[in-house]
């Protein structure tokens, strides 16, 4: 272990037996050594502590899309607008969703299956209300407000999924597509 030297205001020497002379004591050698090996076991814990997250991960499941059940067959929509759909959409708001790598990792994975649960209890394609017609508008026109105002897809998800940027024409277009289907 190589020790520093750090000068105080008052050094304390003794005698040197060997040089004949004073000399500085290293007091500062005892504490630079302690504050390193406390450094370690620190890293080691937080190491460990991250290890320990990964065993708490949530369950990501895509449950079983029924025959029928899809938005997309019933009330197909020109083949832009379902692009649009499952680029944009579909990710959060069906069964089927296309979990990333990241959504395995925690503390990021309890953050994703969350959006993702709550996504999916707010509007479902994959369990959409093709007998209720009242209730299917209403999700539509909601869907229309929230893709003008640029509340969906959320920028925090468009930030790390490139392909479910809209631009303003693909903005307008599918709002006008959804305000149609939701009868306005």
């Amino acid at each position: 272990m190589v020790c520093r030297i750090v000068p105080k205001k008052q050094p304390s020497f003794r005698w040197n037996k060997t040089a004949g002379q004073l000399s500085q004591v290293k007091t500062i050698c005892r504490r630079v050594s302690v504050t390193r090996k406390w450094l370690k076991r620190i890293g080691a814990l937080a190491v460990l502590a991250v290890i320990a997250l990964q065993l708490t991960n949530p369950p990501r499941q895509n449950p079983p899309v029924l025959p029928g059940h899809d938005v997309l067959a019933a009330n197909a929509p020109p083949p832009a607008i379902a692009a649009l759909l499952k680029n944009s959409c579909y990710d959060c708001h069906s069964f089927e969703t296309k979990w990333p790598w990241y959504s395995r990792i925690a503390p990021v994975s309890w953050y994703v299956a969350r959006d993702v649960n709550a996504a999916r209890a707010s509007l479902n394609f994959s369990d959409w209300p093709h007998d209720d017609d009242r209730r299917a508008h209403k999700r539509w026109r909601r869907a229309a407000d929230e893709v003008r105002n640029g509340e969906m897809p959320p920028p925090s998800y468009s930030w790390m999924h490139r392909q479910s940027r809209l631009d303003a024409r693909q903005r307008a277009d599918l709002a006008g597509w959804a305000e149609e289907a939701g009868g306005h």
